[in-house]
């Protein structure tokens, strides 16, 4: 076993999984381009449970005794220990994770632990390993995506009768409940969880037994392989599964519309904890300071979260680029496919529990948010309603409305400031019984249609959304990849 450092360790030999018809090595500048092993190391454990099953079908192939798979099987058991423990890393020498364990194997079996390789290519390995590392860490993701639901909708739950200001371009448009405002932001997390979800049913579809592209002459048993590693099926056609990159693609979509979630998330925590709104104040726990400025709380998760979206989209597009001229069936540009996939995963893991804690720990200005609720004619649409209610054509209404707030911003008034002569001269229509709508809580109050800002609604969506985070979080737990 190498026990030689924490990362790439030395060796003395070598170990390719081709060669045989080069006289010599690979030239320096290829190896170092060629090497992969730095980051697909993070597939071991995947590479290792596909060889248990590839290792049950050659020996029900008769490829393998009953005592040369028992031995190899204690042999992948030992390996799996000594890379979870460290005790066996990659060397400089790995070209991947795939020679980097066949080498374990060799040092464990000696030629025995080359007929593992019988039947099976890196090409449907590598494709096979990372169909089980994302569907396990999809999983992953859904449960912290889950955590950051809960946070905004505790936050909604505690704000269903706080006002706010509800905005379009910016500009205060109609009051809304508080809580409204951030169960609108729960709905995409729940749109993401089931594009998760539609995309592992998808992926659930396994290369092995594909061989490089064209199968195998060997009576391999691909069904019982998929079946073992937890997939729905075998491939359709062995070309497609060695070339497809659809799976990563997909998931790199699903976690770049993820990050952009999250940025506009983050967008408006960085308004809302401004001094210009304060609507928000943010736990010290989840904000940081200024090295020159003592007063700064900033909220740099917020910020990161819109950073960090660039990179996720960013991904995305390398991968689509990448994919979009290769001929069928492998091309090595495929080893260009899981910096981003990991990179992806590993940035949603990072940001979102941050995020979560962020919103699950801020302290609502619920008397900062009910001030400014009905600041800037945010109630004229109530009164547009109210003259529809009473006849007038909506057109009409409209430009009646829009008179009444053309003279209040010229007086730097409210609507509710205007004199009963100030309403009689703009329209016959208005009359002093308009003022009965000209207040936050009536507004809200009348909203009463499903899905709107009303209490009722809302705490209806409250129920809805908590009910389905509940199922999703059953979904998000199950083991899809067996140990």
């Amino acid at each position: 076993m190498n026990g030689r450092g924490e990362g790439v360790s030395e060796s003395d030999e070598p170990t390719r999984l081709w060669g045989g018809r080069f006289a010599g090595g690979p030239a320096e500048a290829l190896a170092r381009l060629s090497v992969s092993v730095q980051f697909d190391w993070r597939l071991a454990p995947y590479d290792l449970l596909a060889s248990r099953a590839h290792a049950r079908v050659l020996a029900n192939a008769g490829l393998l005794d009953a005592d040369e798979l028992g031995r190899i099987l204690a042999a992948l058991d030992d390996l799996a220990s000594a890379c979870a423990a460290g005790e066996f890393r990659p060397t400089i020498e790995d070209e991947d994770v795939h020679t980097a364990l066949e080498r374990g194997l060799l040092e464990r079996l000696g030629t025995l632990g080359g007929k593992l390789r019988a039947g099976r290519s890196r090409n449907d390995q590598v494709a096979t390993d990372l169909r089980l590392y994302l569907r396990d860490h999809a999983r992953g993701v859904a449960v912290a995506l889950i955590e950051l639901a809960d946070a905004l909708t505790e936050q909604a739950a505690r704000n269903v009768d706080t006002p706010a200001p509800g905005m379009t371009h910016v500009q205060h448009a109609q009051p809304v409940s508080f809580g409204h405002w951030l169960l609108a932001h729960v709905q995409p997390l729940l749109r993401d969880l089931e594009r998760l979800r539609d995309w592992d049913t998808r992926t659930a579809i396994s290369p092995l037994g594909s061989g490089a592209l064209a199968g195998s002459s060997l009576p391999l048993d691909p069904a019982a392989v998929a079946k073992e590693l937890g997939f729905t099926a075998p491939a359709a056609n062995s070309m497609d599964a060695v070339a497809d990159r659809d799976f990563v693609a997909e998931f790199l979509f699903v976690t770049a519309l993820i990050g952009v979630h999250l940025s506009r998330l983050g967008e408006e925590v960085v308004l809302w904890t401004s001094t210009e709104f304060g609507w928000v104040e943010l736990d010290d726990a989840f904000a940081t300071g200024s090295s020159i400025m003592p007063q700064k709380k900033n909220a740099d998760i917020a910020e990161l979260a819109r950073g960090k979206s660039g990179r996720l989209v960013g991904g995305l597009v390398a991968v689509l680029t990448m994919l979009k001229g290769l001929p069928l069936t492998y091309d090595r540009d495929m080893q260009e496919d899981k910096e981003p996939a990991f990179d992806a995963v590993d940035t949603l893991e990072l940001l979102l529990p941050a995020l979560a804690g962020m919103i699950s720990t801020m302290t609502v200005r619920v008397d900062r948010l009910a001030a400014a609720a009905p600041v800037g004619f945010s109630l004229a649409t109530e009164v547009a309603d109210w003259l529809v209610r009473k006849g007038v054509p909506f057109r009409e209404a409209h430009e009646i409305t829009g008179k009444l707030v053309a003279l209040c911003s010229a007086r730097e008034c409210e609507l509710e400031d205007v004199t009963d002569d100030d309403l009689k001269t703009i329209s016959e229509h208005l009359d002093p019984s308009v003022r009965e709508v000209l207040s936050v809580s009536s507004a809200l109050a009348a909203r009463t249609t499903p899905g709107s800002t009303g209490p009722g609604p809302v705490a209806d969506q409250l129920a809805t959304v908590q009910h389905k985070l509940d199922n999703w979080r059953q979904w998000a737990v199950e083991k899809v990849v067996p140990r």
